[in-house]
Order: C-alpha cells, then sequence, then structure tokens
C-alpha cells in the first residue's frame, strides 16, 4: 500500500490503476489510501457530465479531454457504467467511444461498476477522485451512468455540473419535469445538428427565464443561497445553454470556455469553499450510513431481519414498528418477537 500510494503522489498510472482496483474490492484499503493521500487532495477541478441514456455523454468527454489536453492540462476520467441487477456484471463501455485518448499520457481513464448504486455513482466514486486529485490531474471528468430524471449525486460529487440534453429526449414537459436540469451549471445540448435542437435550446432558455433553477439551489444546499444569486441576479452565475456536436467537435471548445468561466467564478465568488464544505458533509453523511448498515448488518442476525420482512408483508405488524424494533436490536434493547411476544 505505501508504495502504490507514493506511486500515486507521482502521478504514475499503473500504481494509480492498481490502488484503484484496491479500493474498488475493500473497504480497508479505501480507508487506508484516502487517510494517506487526503492532505494532498483538494487542487482538482471536478466536472460532472450528467444526462439521459443516449445524449452522447461518452463523445462529449472524449472531445472536452481532447481540447483539455491542447491546452497541456492532465485530465482524469471517471465513467461509470450501470450493473445488471441480474447478473451484477457490466459492460465497462465507455473507453470505447473514446479511442481518441488511447496512449496519452496526460489522460488517464477508469472505468467503474455502479454495483447496484443509485443516483448515477458508484460506491467508491469519491474515493477514486481523491486519488486522482492526489495524483496532480488538473480537471476529473466523471461521467454518470444516465438513470434520468432523479440522478443528481453527481452534484453532491462536482465543483461544475453540465447536463446534457439533446433532440429527441421528449416533449417541452419533459424538458421542464426532468429532475436533473434542476442541478446543472452549464446545460449542454448536444447533437445539435439534429431537427428539433434549436427548439430544444428555447425551451431549455425559457425555463431559465421563468425562476431560478432547482428553487434554493442545489449540491446540498438548503437555504444559504439567496434565490437571487442563484440563476444569476446580482453578479451571480448565469447558467448558459451551450449547443455541441461532439462527433465532430463543434461547440466542444466553447464549452471548454464556459467551463474555466465557471471555475474562475467559483473562486472569485468564494462559492468554490462552500461548495466544498457541502461536499465534504455529503461524504460524511455517506460514509455514515454506510458504516450504520454495516454494524445493522453484524448486529442483527439475517433470520431475524428476514422474519420482520416476514411478518410486514404478511400485514402482522406495520412497517414502522419493525423499524423501531430493529432500532432496539441494534442498540441492545429490549425487543419484541414477530409474532407479538
Amino acid at each position: 500500500m505505501k508504495e502504490l500510494i507514493e506511486g500515486v503522489l507521482h502521478g504514475r498510472p499503473r500504481a494509480i490503476a492498481r490502488l484503484i482496483t484496491l479500493i474498488e474490492n475493500s473497504e480497508t484499503a479505501t480507508e487506508t489510501a484516502v487517510t494517506a493521500l487526503y492532505p494532498h487532495t483538494g487542487n482538482t477541478h471536478i466536472i460532472g457530465i450528467t444526462g439521459p441514456p443516449g445524449s452522447g455523454k461518452s463523445s462529449l468527454v472524449n472531445e472536452l479531454a481532447k481540447v483539455l489536453r491542447r491546452q497541456d492540462l492532465r485530465i482524469g476520467i471517471v465513467a461509470i457504467d450501470p450493473s445488471s441487477p441480474f447478473t451484477g456484471g457490466a459492460l465497462l463501455g465507455d473507453r470505447v467511444r473514446m479511442r481518441d485518448l488511447a496512449g496519452d499520457r496526460g489522460v488517464f481513464i477508469r472505468s467503474m461498476a455502479s454495483r447496484g448504486c443509485l443516483g448515477g455513482l458508484a460506491q467508491t466514486t469519491w474515493a477514486v477522485i481523491k486519488v486522482l486529485d492526489a495524483a496532480g490531474f488538473d480537471m476529473v471528468l466523471v461521467e454518470t451512468v444516465g438513470a434520468g430524471q432523479a440522478e443528481v449525486d453527481i452534484a453532491r460529487a462536482a465543483h461544475t455540473t453540465l447536463v446534457i440534453e439533446s433532440p429527441g429526449m421528449g416533449d417541452d414537459v419533459q424538458a421542464f419535469k426532468a429532475g436533473i436540469l434542476e442541478i446543472a451549471d452549464i446545460l449542454v445540448v448536444n447533437k445539435a445538428d439534429r431537427p428539433g435542437s434549436d427548439r430544444v435550446v428555447r425551451s431549455l432558455e425559457t425555463m431559465l427565464h421563468l425562476g431560478p433553477v432547482g428553487g434554493t439551489r442545489h449540491h446540498g444546499y438548503t437555504g444559504e443561497v439567496p434565490l437571487a444569486a442563484a440563476n444569476g441576479a446580482s453578479g451571480g452565475w448565469q447558467i448558459p445553454v451551450q449547443p455541441t456536436i461532439a462527433t465532430e467537435g463543434k461547440g466542444v471548445p466553447e464549452l471548454v470556455m464556459l467551463l474555466q468561466q465557471h471555475h474562475a467564478y467559483l473562486q472569485t465568488s468564494g462559492e468554490w469553499q462552500q461548495r466544498e464544505k457541502e461536499r465534504c458533509w455529503q461524504e460524511i453523511m455517506h460514509l455514515l450510513h454506510l458504516r450504520f448498515m454495516a454494524q445493522f448488518q453484524t448486529a442483527v442476525p439475517q433470520t431475524e431481519r428476514a422474519s420482520w420482512a416476514t411478518a410486514v408483508a404478511a400485514r402482522e405488524v406495520d412497517p414502522y414498528t419493525a423499524v423501531r424494533q430493529l432500532f432496539l436490536a441494534l442498540s441492545g434493547g429490549a425487543k419484541i418477537s414477530t409474532d407479538g411476544a
């Protein structure tokens, strides 16, 4: 482990790859690696890229990396692929669309399986981002699964969130109700050469003019950000809509400029630090959840959990009573059996 961590800090691709594999397979390795690397993190710009399946996320990531490499920036890419709910396997095919980046030592690509996690990310995505951060990458592009309207976890992990839309993904009402639009710092209309792309751009711009997207906004904010500032008023960030044709590279240089402008805005406005605090809190909550569930599964035998599930399914007890009794079992308090004894 010590040798791998040293290799990561020197930016060696083989050490980075091997350490990420350990992180994916061992909670102990994850904790050891993050503890050692954490003092060396906090410098990279984390960019989340999300949107519906088929909107062209992988192609856009490929083109973004090419433009950023021409600026001599080191780029890390984390591509999350869905795991099968039946076999548990994952294709990990996003790298197939990034052949242009093969052999470039300034780009590190890692595909990860979601392994049943909801929200668009894998369970260890946070730790993998820290590895790439400590390895000295200037930007880390995180491409999510593409789950749909409720895929918002990326906003809690990224500094800048791109939401990709494309023509043919639904009517105007569909665009207005899509929950992932509320997490966008930049809206991208990809496949802008297709019929209907102008209408998609107009719909998104209309939605932005109606008021602050997401109300009190995203990234875990709970009202600290004034509504006016949230959507660009009073000097805040004005969410842009950028058309692109990723397969031809059109609009991508302009998108890179928007990314750099948003990075500058976060730094000058002080919002970078605010988002860092929110990201850290969300990660703490995530780790607490994992630790609690591990403790719960250790303390409460599978047979007891199954008996409560059976009782609830048979309408012998209600779910709230079952949860209350399982909490008692976790804390070592008095319990009642599922038959009421």
